[in-house]
């Protein structure tokens, strides 16, 4: 298996720099990675105010990897626009996308890697942190909770701070990765890898999806109708997924309606997206 020699982080973001600057913080502590291999992390920022603007600024003066920001104005959620801009502003061959509010263990950017292969696409998993959790941690993103131990994760489950007991558990093999690959539901944009030539096949992703909800179920319907399938990345590519108040959900109906449309065609390329066609 060939591994990328190339990778792009994007972290889209929206006025939570208290959840970037831990998101960042765990990207420093990547370990082991290739000899040679490229990293950049691109903040596809959907129009956050001067704070994160300063945040992006300040960590990119002595971060591991080349930190690049693309931004746009605040017009409301337009998650899949501003991920195309930052897709468009990446060099790497392979994308991995990495929400805000998820901290990578430091065994994530690894593991990812060595689960890349052609014709597939990796739907990683997240263990949801609690409210009382998530103040705590933002409040000193120094704080070493990104290292705590299987034992400590394993206390705080009993606590309530975290949905799974064993955030750290490492589940080696490949076959029963590809149990499920044409299961479209399984994909969460927080955290999924993608190679970019396939991001390119699709068009990436559809803006005319504004608001929040299932922009990433219609991309993963047609990465698997282009002939990818999909890898499970449980037990391998875990983040830790910060609190935060739900996202207004007033378009869903709308954008559900988009996705059945996509189920419902034979549709791979979206008309607007990378590119405009």
């Amino acid at each position: 298996m060939n591994l990328p020699k190339s990778v792009s982080i994007i972290t889209p973001t929206f006025n939570r720099p208290e959840a970037l600057v831990c998101n960042l913080m765990g990207l420093r502590r990547q370990m082991d990675l290739p000899v040679g291999l490229k990293v950049e992390i691109v903040v596809a920022d959907d129009g956050s105010g001067e704070p994160t603007r300063q945040l992006v600024e300040a960590q990119k003066t002595d971060h591991p990897f080349e930190i690049k920001h693309a931004w746009h104005e605040d017009k409301g959620f337009r998650l899949a626009k501003i991920r195309n801009a930052a897709l468009r502003m990446s060099e790497g061959e392979y994308i991995i996308f990495l929400d805000e509010d998820c901290v990578p263990s430091k065994d994530w950017l690894k593991n990812h890697l060595a689960l890349a292969e052609k014709g597939w696409f990796v739907a990683g998993n997240r263990i949801l942190l609690n409210q009382e959790f998530t103040k705590m941690a933002t409040s000193d993103p120094k704080r070493p909770f990104m290292d705590y131990s299987s034992w400590d994760w394993f206390l705080n489950y009993f606590k309530g701070y975290n949905n799974r007991p064993f955030p750290h558990l490492r589940i080696p093999g490949s076959w029963w990765r590809r149990l499920r690959p044409q299961k479209w539901q399984v994909l969460k944009g927080c955290n999924m890898g993608i190679w970019r030539e396939d991001l390119l096949a699709v068009n990436g992703f559809a803006e005319d999806m504004e608001g929040w909800g299932h922009e990433d179920a219609h991309f993963a319907v047609r990465l698997i109708r282009l002939g990818r399938r999909l890898k499970d990345g449980r037990f391998s590519v875990p983040v830790l997924h910060l609190w935060h108040k739900q996202n207004d959900r007033s378009k869903e109906e709308e954008n559900r309606k988009k996705l059945q449309a996509i189920l419902d065609s034979d549709e791979i390329r979206v008309k607007a997206g990378l590119v405009y066609e």
